[in-house]
């Protein structure tokens, strides 16, 4: 009988079945002395201890405040360590976290506080360019529930000496009525298409997802991870936080937002044993031309995810950064993140060329997107997920939840993967991502894969651009390796005998970066707009295939 592309993961730890607020103190008084966060921008160091105590003052003054279990508490920041207090405070408050994206804008600020009803806001005076303060005092007439905003810059303080108003008893009367199948956190989606939906998120989604990322990687109380990526994403507080907090680790905060330098001088001036980043952090790191200054042999893992990760990059990567045992992550917000991870001692293919196997307590199957059916081994296909990290839905949005999950809770990813004979998934790209040219199935995976083997290609990314006589035609663009010079018909006699006729890039377009969202993500629809635009094209409808 073919064997079918479904997995599950087996595991020798049981799941927790406890709230984020319990499983911090347990931590706390295993390890009270050990690091737990340190903030070097900030210049904030935390021990266990210290951060409990911070943790219990922060929690009791939104009480003060008059928040009640199952309330929004917003958070508008960059990476600070105040971030880092408000994600554990409001879960030991009862409230739902919702985190809002540093690089938002007046209205999309504005939706985000309605959509979710937000009724008490930290946030930031500023990031970058933004002026926050304007902006909040801008978009607070369309918030109807917002009553209360607390600015870290200038009422912090203020804010922690509420915490007098509560007792030890309050606070614990509040923490014994949470259960951990609560929601604890929204997140919102970049919204590529329509409004952003809130992904709603419990503590059993999130602890345990930190909890079983960390075992995969090794964590233990002598771990200390850099953590560069924004804690508004799931990459940077539950890859980032609580695999740190579940085990004991050291979350160490390197700088507000991604500065490839600053997380190499953290590495080396903290002692860390794991960094962090999407591929285009990486890439960035390792073309610092004073890479070669950074002593960065304390590190021993990591996590690479967020975006599909270059063959090429990881080999360097593993040799260059001495993270010989760095894994993969993949999956989505709506699963908490992480539905699959490589591990340490896999063959070295797998490990560099695939996200791994199914995570613990979870399922994965790959599925026709036409019928519904399993797809045999080695069989492109839909990739589901089904178990414990999957999301309780989108906040006030039904309809959006019953389109994403089925009626047998498999949460649908979008994503195009394969699943080989001995359950390790390859992710070829995103269904809507896949170019169809001529009753051909396009995968941008597959090319910008190949590009990544030139060796004056720094980075590269494969789009579909419409075609009046295929439907559609082939794409790159390609960021070239300081100093080297290439050329279009460089690339097309690299291609030409190596890979697919139809597979060549009709057009190409050299670029010093592409459009990313703040997470590092690459906005290929964005590139698409952009190269229709300057190309002339015209929209036409997508070929069929057989």
């Amino acid at each position: 009988m073919e064997q079918k592309s479904y997995s599950f993961g087996l595991s020798r730890h049981r799941l927790l079945g406890e709230t984020i607020g319990r499983n911090l103190q347990r931590t706390c008084n295993k390890f009270p002395d050990r690091a737990a966060l340190i903030s070097v921008a900030q210049s904030r160091r935390f021990t266990y201890s210290e951060f409990w105590q911070q943790v219990t003052i922060a929690a009791k003054a939104l009480l003060a405040l008059h928040v009640q279990a199952g309330d929004r508490v917003g958070i508008w920041s960059p990476n600070r360590y105040e971030w880092v207090l408000m994600q554990y405070a409001s879960a030991r408050a009862g409230a739902i976290l919702v985190n809002i994206n540093p690089a938002y804008r007046t209205s999309e600020l504005a939706y985000v506080l309605g959509q979710s009803g937000v009724s008490v806001l930290v946030s930031a005076l500023s990031f970058k360019a933004n002026d926050y303060k304007a902006m909040i005092d801008e978009a607070k007439s369309l918030c109807e529930n917002l009553r209360e905003v607390i600015f870290m810059e200038q009422d912090w303080d203020d804010f922690l000496a509420k915490a007098g108003d509560i007792s030890d008893e309050q606070l614990a009367l509040v923490e014994n009525s949470i259960q951990f199948d609560d929601p604890v956190n929204i997140q919102y989606t970049s919204g590529t298409t329509g409004f952003p939906k809130g992904v709603t998120l419990s503590h059993y989604n999130l602890l345990n997802n930190g909890y079983f990322i960390a075992k995969r990687l090794g964590y233990s109380e002598e771990d200390k991870v850099c953590i560069p990526v924004p804690f508004y994403h799931c990459f940077g507080m539950v890859i980032g936080n609580l695999a740190c907090t579940s085990h004991g680790a050291c979350m160490v905060i390197p700088s507000e937002s991604f500065e490839p330098v600053k997380a190499l001088e953290a590495v080396e001036r903290e002692g860390c044993t794991s960094l962090y980043g999407v591929p285009t952090m990486f890439i960035a790191e390792l073309q610092l031309p004073e890479f070669g200054r950074f002593n960065l042999s304390s590190l021993r893992t990591g996590v690479m995810a967020g975006s599909p990760c270059p063959v090429e990059v990881m080999k360097k990567v593993q040799s260059l950064m001495h993270m010989k045992d760095v894994q993969i992550c993949y999956g989505m917000t709506e699963t908490s993140p992480v539905s699959t991870q490589t591990s340490a001692g896999t063959p070295f293919e797998k490990q560099v060329g695939t996200v791994g196997t199914v995570q613990d307590h979870l399922e994965i199957k790959i599925i026709n997107p036409e019928t519904g059916g399993l797809q045999g081994r080695n069989e492109p296909g839909e990739l589901c997920t089904r178990g414990y990290a999957v999301m309780l839905g989108y906040w006030n949005n039904a309809k959006a939840t019953a389109e994403a999950i089925d009626q047998a809770r498999w949460m649908h990813t979008g994503d195009l993967a394969t699943m080989d004979e001995d359950g390790y998934v390859n992710i070829v790209g995103r269904i809507k991502d896949m170019i169809l040219r001529g009753g051909e199935n396009i995968y941008p995976r597959e090319i910008e894969e190949f590009l990544y083997t030139h060796e004056a290609i720094a980075d590269v990314q494969v789009i579909g651009v419409p075609s009046e006589k295929y439907g559609e035609e082939v794409m790159a663009w390609v960021k070239r390796k300081s100093g080297h010079g290439l050329s279009e018909s460089d690339l097309v006699d690299f291609c030409s005998k190596q890979i697919a006729h139809y597979k060549v890039p009709k057009y190409w377009k050299f670029v010093d970066g592409f459009p990313m969202t703040i997470t590092g993500k690459i906005r290929k629809v964005e590139m698409r707009e952009i190269s229709i635009e300057e190309l002339g094209l015209q929209e036409v409808a997508k070929i069929q295939t057989s």
